[in-house]
């Protein structure tokens, strides 16, 4: 999967989220923690958290989408097609 494709990816994240306005506030603002990490990775930005550790933000959005798998699961579904692509990534 190519950046283009993540970044795709994110967008239907971010879509989805501001959609489901539901969520509950510490999600929203894991997942979005979350998701800078990601696009300062893809930015080749600054080091941060998703360069010291990979993993960890694709067992965050894990964590993510199991929570949102009832209340939002069209938000959960997009959750795990971004882990999945990650993971492919090498992200």
């Amino acid at each position: 999967m190519n950046e283009e494709s993540l970044r795709e990816l994110l967008a239907r994240v971010h879509e989805r989220l501001s959609a489901s306005g539901s969520a509950d506030a510490e999600s929203r603002a894991l997942l979005g923690t979350v998701m800078r990490d990601i696009e300062r990775t893809l930015a080749g930005g600054a080091r941060g958290p998703a360069d010291a550790a990979p993993g960890r933000s694709r067992r965050s959005l894990e964590s993510l989408a199991v929570r949102f798998e009832a209340g939002h699961p069209g938000l959960a579904e997009v959750l795990r097609e971004l882990i999945d692509a990650l993971g492919k990534a090498g992200i």
